[in-house]
């Protein structure tokens, strides 16, 4: 999901019936029906279910079908459409930001630390074993003509969809916004060491040897460049 549709969820509760709704349903420990969350809020059943299903549509409410008597078989009766509030997390953050990426990187390498490796070391390990997990979840994107996409294509495709907002200048990418950006401020060594293994291993796990990422700190955006190896 983009930081543009994470926009458009949040924005869908602008409504106060679809925040009513929300907040109520938020607020039971089991899902509820349609009927249940309409009386809650004192509106007609009808105007629930449309309310209720856009919330589902953009992600905030999650359904379900079970049959409330407990009974199976002939005779039990369809089931009923339950809803719940979403298990996963929607932030929102312009420019975006993936303190919950960074914060994985450096948990997974604290633990590797006391395991006897040196946090330096291990920070470098987990960075490049993370970015390689992340090329081989993307998904190749064709060029407009067709044909395969060039390196730089391949890896800017990637970083954009982690908020790095890569920017194309001849044969290298400068990155324009840091994904990292308060963490990277206060802990630069730590954060920026992690920040260049992590898109190494990227280009590492998307086989393009013909690049590397260079530390270039610029005030304002990420202190990575893609260039020619």
């Amino acid at each position: 999901m983009s930081t543009t549709d994470r926009a458009v969820s949040i924005g869908a509760l602008a409504d106060e019936t679809r925040r009513a709704l929300y907040e109520f349903i938020a607020a039971q420990p089991d899902p509820v029906t349609r009927d249940t969350a309409a009386d809650a809020i004192e509106i007609p059943a009808h105007m629930a279910r449309f309310h209720l299903d856009k919330l589902v549509e953009v992600g905030l409410l999650e359904t379900e079908f079970r049959r409330l008597s407990g009974r199976t078989g002939p005779g039990a009766g369809r089931p009923s459409k339950l809803y719940r509030r979403a298990t996963g997390t929607i932030a929102v953050s312009l420019p975006e930001r993936r303190y919950d990426l960074v914060g994985h990187l450096l948990a997974g390498a604290i633990e590797r630390a006391g395991d006897g490796m040196p946090l330096s070391d291990a920070v470098d390990a987990v960075a490049r074993e993370e970015g390689r997990l992340i090329a081989a979840s993307a998904t190749a994107s064709d060029s407009p003509d067709g044909e395969a996409p060039d390196d730089l294509v391949r890896i800017a495709t990637v970083l954009d969809a982690h908020g790095y907002e890569p920017r194309r200048g001849g044969d290298a990418l400068t990155l324009a916004n840091c994904p990292f950006d308060s963490l990277a401020r206060d802990h630069t060594q730590l954060v920026c060491s992690a920040n260049l293994a992590l898109i190494d291993g990227i280009l590492d796990g998307l086989g393009c040897e013909q690049l590397c990422a260079h530390g270039e700190p610029h005030e304002g955006q990420c202190c990575v460049a893609v260039r020619p190896a």
